[in-house]
């Protein structure tokens, strides 16, 4: 279902992983985004390698963003993107934070603040993450974030915090 016969919006994903050889995990699921029915990739940054928020016995993390444009309403994104971490041997736990083979989160849809049970756009911590915000303004340095401003001005406020690209 579109949502709407207007143009597709630019949406940003998350990806992140620190099991089953990360790199691959990002490169598997980018591929398996871009081939999603009414989404095409726009843009991909570069990988970066991120220190874990939450328990700090587990694996460090490789990150990166997507840049999409989509015909798919917020909520049917939302499931196809969770059922691709499904496909990678995603588990869900009920600690936050913890290791996962891969993480995917809708972090920009549009210009649109959703706030449902299930999916809160801007994502909740994206101006708070470097390993969201510098690959984010990697491939969208005049983005301006819903309800947050310029995606310039976010970075300028987060320290790296370990926060390096990947060669």
């Amino acid at each position: 279902m579109k949502h709407s016969d207007c143009a597709p919006i630019i949406a940003y994903i998350g990806l992140g992983s620190n099991l089953a050889k990360p790199v691959v995990q990002i490169k598997s699921a980018r591929i398996a985004i871009a081939s999603l029915a009414g989404v095409q990739e726009l843009a991909f940054s570069s990988l970066y390698h991120s220190l874990p928020m939450g328990p700090q016995d587990q694996p460090d993390y490789v990150n990166a963003v997507m840049g999409v444009a989509t015909d798919l309403l917020p909520m049917e994104l939302l499931r196809s993107l969770q059922h691709i971490e499904n496909e990678h041997g995603r588990v869900r736990k009920a600690e936050r934070w913890g290791a996962r083979t891969l993480d995917l989160d809708i972090l920009i849809y549009g210009d649109q603040e959703i706030d449902l049970p299930d999916l809160t756009v801007p994502h909740k911590g994206l101006a708070e993450r470097s390993f969201v915000l510098y690959p984010l303004f990697e491939i969208a340095p005049q983005l301006l974030v819903p309800g947050k401003g310029p995606i310039a001005d976010l970075v300028a406020e987060c320290p790296l915090s370990g926060l390096r690209r990947l060669e």
